[in-house]
């Protein structure tokens, strides 16, 4: 796939556009100020596999606590600053890796050249976060409604800001409710800007409404080289983002290592508990690291055919089924052993 050429901005040392490796973002839903729960919620994110946290910033002693938690996490953070400029300038004094704003929302240029200059004189990027929500007044009059060339000119003329002020270290978000809208705001956004591009769509409802919109807003921009880092919005646990975040990516394509979990939807050939079958496996088998392809099949009809593709398989029969490696049968098992005889094979070449 060939990606988009985009400038790159550093977060911390971790490399954003310029074809770097995409990375995974969320946001914690703790209370910034409370450094403890904090802090444990980032150990929560980085084990899932994230790679870059944002937290919320509304008030003086959520900035305060930046110091902190930067004390206690290795991971690059981002904070969300709306509405008083102040706490961005704080953020910058006490270590902050980039600032998401609106510099539509807080204050006029002099406030906006503030927070500019802060960033320069750290190295730290801005994010320009633009939400067909909370489109400008006279853009809503403008087009009448929101629509993907009201976000790009919302975006450019927050860039223009910046840019006025000698500042350019710059990445841009155009999220939407609406999949359809985001694509459209995002695939102008990438003929338009050489900005990196931060992709998400927003407000998309829990966990498994939530995954399906931002797996076929995102991934349809993924697949078009678009995007150079990305964040699953769910009304969930933000470990779950991560975890749809890094499964996104891995099925456009875009990242590799870890399992990449396969099996077959249930028929009238199946005799085994299929869905409790692959469902355990799957969760078993979250944690290895190791780039390998698992085949978890219903029937012995197609199962050989499938798991010969995969690295390790098994694949359920009458009361019984057989185990994989490498499209090779190397076992027969009864059904409720068949998943420890699984990970017991991956786990011993492993070794």
């Amino acid at each position: 796939m060939e990606r988009k050429q985009t400038r790159q901005i550093r977060v911390g040392g971790l490399a954003i556009g310029g074809g770097a490796p995409i990375p995974v973002q969320s946001m914690c839903n703790t209370k910034t100020w409370d450094v403890e729960a904090t802090a444990a919620q980032i150990a929560a994110l980085q084990a899932a596999g994230c790679e870059l946290v944002r937290l919320a910033v509304p008030d003086v002693r959520s900035a305060e606590a930046i110091s902190a938690i930067k004390e206690r996490t290795e991971l690059p953070l981002v904070a969300d600053i709306h509405f008083d400029y102040r706490l961005a300038l704080l953020c910058a004094e006490r270590g902050i890796d980039k600032i998401r704003i609106n510099p539509g929302n807080i204050g006029g240029e002099e406030k906006v050249r503030a927070v500019a200059e802060a960033c320069r004189k750290r190295g730290i990027p801005i994010r320009i976060g633009v939400n067909a929500g909370s489109l400008e007044q006279r853009l809503l009059e403008k087009y009448g409604h929101p629509c993907a060339e009201a976000l790009v000119e919302s975006a450019a003329d927050h860039a223009a800001l910046l840019e006025k002020f000698g500042f350019e270290d710059i990445c841009l978000s155009l999220k939407c409710s609406s999949v359809p809208l985001t694509i459209a705001a995002y695939r102008l956004a990438s003929e338009r800007f050489d900005y990196p591009l931060h992709l998400g769509v927003t407000e998309t409802g829990t966990a498994w409404n939530g995954t399906i919109q931002s797996a076929v807003g995102i991934g349809t921009l993924l697949s078009e080289g678009i995007g150079d880092t990305i964040r699953v919005s769910l009304t969930a646990d933000p470990v779950e983002e991560v975890r749809a975040g890094i499964a996104i990516l891995k099925a456009a394509g875009l990242r590799r290592g870890g399992v990449k979990f396969i099996s077959c939807p249930t028929c009238g050939r199946t005799e085994i508990d299929l869905i409790g079958l692959a469902t355990e496996a799957e969760a078993r088998l979250q944690h290895v690291e190791r780039d390998i392809t698992v085949a978890v099949m219903g029937c012995v009809v197609n199962g050989p055919g499938e798991a010969r593709e995969a690295d390790y398989g098994i694949a359920g029969g009458v009361g019984k089924g057989l185990l994989f490696k490498k499209g090779r049968v190397v076992g027969t098992y009864p059904c409720e052993r068949l998943c420890d005889a699984l990970l017991e094979m991956i786990e011993s070449d492993a070794n």
